[in-house]
């Protein structure tokens, strides 16, 4: 058995009172010491080369095909993250039919004793730019983790630059969770959140989430641009898009996790 898994679930966004979506998906939790393994055990998934589900490293991270472990080491380190080597989980949607876009893979970080020392949330938008947030989390007793941090990216010409993030996490083990508020002052922005329930990455599994959501990587770029166009009509402010970053956005937000 792998500790990498597929889960299966929604996405939903809610904006309070002006608009709300939901869509299923599922995502690959890829260890990522175990890609090489993966590549050679199962027939349905592949590493860095076409197949009904793929992983290639260029999709995140510097976006070339360096190996992505060392590349997220370096941001722990430059974020001044206690860790000392332990797993690092990828959850991410999958290439599907040699196509995905993924806006917000998570990475998480874990010690060697198993602790949760920090996630790494690495935000795409639709003009090729991103920007990774990395940031320690505060992990409840039972497990579920905390962070804040400003918004300090543009995403969406629908939401302002001047915004917070705080997330609400359950690591990826039965279920896998990641909610997201954006406030404005006290006021919620926009909630936005992923949820599903582990299934072992075996081909039959994949063969079945594939059967259940053939489109789904297409459906995700082409539901931003659908939504958006909802929003216009249904009045919702549209504010342009604000200072342009570079494809691979150096900085790197390591602000304290709220408790």
């Amino acid at each position: 058995m792998t500790r990498s898994a597929l889960y299966t679930g929604h996405v939903a966004h809610m904006r309070p009172g002006k608009h709300r979506l939901r869509y299923s998906v599922f995502m690959l939790a890829l260890d990522l010491e175990e890609l090489d393994a993966l590549d050679g055990a199962l027939r349905r998934f592949s590493l860095n080369k076409g197949a009904l589900l793929s992983h290639f490293d260029r999709d995140h991270g510097a976006r070339t095909d360096a190996p992505l472990r060392p590349q997220i080491e370096a941001k722990l380190r430059e974020a001044g993250i206690a860790w000392d080597g332990g797993r690092i989980v990828l959850l991410a949607m999958p290439r599907l039919l040699n196509y995905v876009f993924n806006p917000l893979s998570v990475y998480f970080c874990y010690r060697r004793d198993g602790a949760l020392a920090a996630l790494v949330h690495e935000v795409k938008n639709t003009f090729g730019e991103q920007h990774f947030y990395v940031l320690p989390p505060s992990v409840a007793p039972n497990g579920a983790a905390a962070q804040a941090c400003d918004k300090n990216f543009f995403v969406s010409p629908f939401l302002e630059q001047d915004l917070r993030y705080e997330f609400n996490i359950t690591p990826p083990g039965e279920r896998a969770v990641v909610a997201m508020t954006v406030k404005r002052g006290k006021d919620i922005a926009l909630t936005a959140s992923f949820a599903g329930e582990r299934r072992e990455l075996t081909d039959a599994n994949i063969l079945r989430a594939v059967a259940g959501n053939p489109l789904m990587t297409l459906m995700v770029i082409v539901g931003i641009h659908w939504e958006a166009s909802k929003m216009w009509l249904k009045g919702v402010r549209y504010l342009g898009r604000g200072k342009r970053h570079g494809p691979q956005t150096p900085s790197v937000d390591h602000e304290k996790a709220a408790a």
